[in-house]
C-alpha cells in the first residue's frame, strides 16, 4: 500500500526538480550586467577534453559591464577565446596577452524582449514539471484507493497536494517576475 505521506513527498521533490531547473536556467540567462555564471554553460578543448571555463581560468566581474578571465596557462587563451566566440553568449572577447576581457553591451529594447520571452519559456516548461509532478501525485493516490486507502485521506492527500503545488506555481511565478524586472531593467 501507497503512504500518502511518501506520495506527497514524491511530488513535492519532483517540483522542488523543477525550481532548481528554473533557476539554473534563469541565472544563464543574460540581464544587462556581468555575472561570471553566464559563462557557467562554455566548455573549452584543454589537452584534448572538454572542461567548463572555469577550470581553466580564474573568473572575475571587476564592474557591471565587463568579465575578465585569466587562465592559468598562457596556452588556453586561444581555446578560451574560440569557445566564447562559438558559445550563443554573441559576445566577442578582448585579448590583451595578460586576461581575456569580455565587454557585456547594454541589452537594446528588443532583445531585452526576447529574453523576456526566453524567460517566460523557461517558465513555462517548470510550471508544466510541477503540474506533471502533481498529476503524479494524484494518479498514485488513486491508485492507493484501489490498495485500501480510505478515499477521505486521498481527498485530504489531493488538497494538501494542491497546496504545494500553488505554493511552487507561485514561486515560480516570482522567480520569473524578478527575472523580467531585472531584464528590463536599463
Amino acid at each position: 500500500m501507497v503512504d500518502v505521506k511518501t506520495c506527497l513527498d514524491n511530488a513535492q521533490e519532483k517540483m522542488d526538480m523543477a525550481v532548481m531547473y528554473l533557476e539554473e536556467a534563469l541565472a544563464h540567462i543574460r540581464a544587462g550586467k556581468a555575472s561570471t555564471r553566464l559563462l557557467d554553460g562554455i566548455r573549452v578543448d584543454s589537452y584534448g577534453s572538454m572542461v567548463p571555463i572555469s577550470n581553466v581560468a580564474a573568473l572575475s566581474t571587476p564592474d557591471a559591464r565587463s568579465i575578465t578571465i585569466k587562465p592559468w596557462d598562457k596556452s588556453m587563451f586561444r581555446a578560451i577565446e574560440k569557445a566564447i566566440i562559438d558559445s550563443d553568449l554573441g559576445i566577442m572577447p578582448e585579448n590583451n596577452g595578460e586576461v581575456i576581457r569580455i565587454g557585456i553591451p547594454p541589452l537594446t529594447e528588443e532583445r531585452r524582449r526576447q529574453l523576456a520571452k526566453q524567460c517566460k519559456a523557461e517558465g513555462e516548461t517548470a510550471k508544466v514539471s510541477v503540474r506533471n509532478a502533481r498529476r503524479d501525485g494524484i494518479d498514485a493516490l488513486k491508485k492507493a484507493v484501489k490498495d485500501g486507502l480510505a478515499e477521505d485521506e486521498q481527498k485530504n492527500a489531493e488538497a494538501k497536494l494542491q497546496k504545494i503545488h500553488d505554493k511552487y506555481i507561485k514561486q515560480i511565478e516570482d522567480m520569473l517576475a524578478d527575472k523580467d524586472k531585472e531584464i528590463m531593467t536599463v
